[in-house]
This record gives structure tokens, sequence and C-alpha cells, in this order.
């Protein structure tokens, strides 16, 4: 999802709750906080001699441990105010990917993509989810193409030409 199409989402349901589910059925709690919103340009070498350039939005997550019992979930309407104070001082790059990056007791640190969204009665979901590691020069290092169910662990090996 563009960081364009997230604001899109919160400025369209404005009076909905703004929840974030990062592995199915497992959501962050209504305590969390919008603690750190990131430009990032990513200016990348891969393993096979290939260069890349992107943007990415990084927006993070907190749960606060002071908030604990708290059961109602910051509203679309107050994460807009924050996202476009924030892009008063530092502009957000509007077409760059948007992910949301979170950990708690019994999750990683990871920064999260959308997967998808779905609005419901009083609630703005988003749904989250990682995206694997790969090699992008797969033709360049010769590493076949493979189905995930074919995929083995170390498709990158060394001696491969690859990594």
């Amino acid at each position: 999802m563009k960081t364009s199409e997230f604001l899109s989402l919160l400025r369209e349901h404005p009076n909905k709750s703004l929840v974030f589910e990062y592995q199915p059925g497992k959501n962050v709690g209504a305590n969390y906080h919008i603690t750190e919103i990131k430009n990032i340009t990513i200016d990348s070498v891969d393993c096979g001699a290939g260069t890349d350039y992107w943007k990415e939005t990084i927006i993070q997550l907190w749960e606060s441990p002071t908030e604990k019992d708290k059961t109602e979930y910051m509203s679309a309407y107050k994460a807009m105010g924050i996202l476009s104070k924030v892009d008063r001082i530092k502009p957000m790059v509007k077409d760059a990917e948007v992910k949301f990056e979170y950990s708690n007791s019994q999750f990683h640190t990871a920064q999260l993509f959308v997967n998808d969204h779905s609005v419901e009665a009083d609630t703005l979901l988003l749904h989250l989810g990682v995206e694997k590691t790969d090699c992008k020069a797969k033709e360049t290092c010769g590493v076949p193409e493979v189905s995930v169910s074919e995929h083995t662990t170390n498709s990158c090996a060394p001696g491969s030409g690859c990594c």
C-alpha cells in the first residue's frame, strides 16, 4: 500500500477505530501510540551487482506499558492528525510504500507490509504481514525460479555465483 492510499483510507473513515492486525487473529493493543514516522531512502546493490533505489514510509507503533488496560483504539481521525503534523515538518513521499514497524513480547521487531484492509461497523482494520527475503538476482546468479513449495532453505548457496 502506498502512503497516499493509507492517508486516503484515514480521511475516508475518520470516525472508525484504527486497528492493526500484525498476525492472523492478533491485533496491536489498543494502548498503541504512533511514536515515529521515518522517511527512508533505500539505495542498494544486490548480490548480482544490480543497483536499485526506492523510498519507504515507516510508521512505528508502540504499546504503552502504562496503558495496558486500555480498550479504546486510536481513531483514524487522530492518526490523520499525527501524520498531517509530521508531513508539515518532514513531508512524506506519497507514492512510497508504507510499512508499520512493530514488536511486542511475543513478536519480534519487524517492518510489516499492508496485505489488505477491511472496514467494519466501527473499525478500519489493516491486515499486516511480513515479506520474506529473496534473492533479487536469480537470473544473474543462476538460481532457478522455484515455487514456494519447492523452495529450499538455501537457494543462494555458496559457490552458486550468488551472494
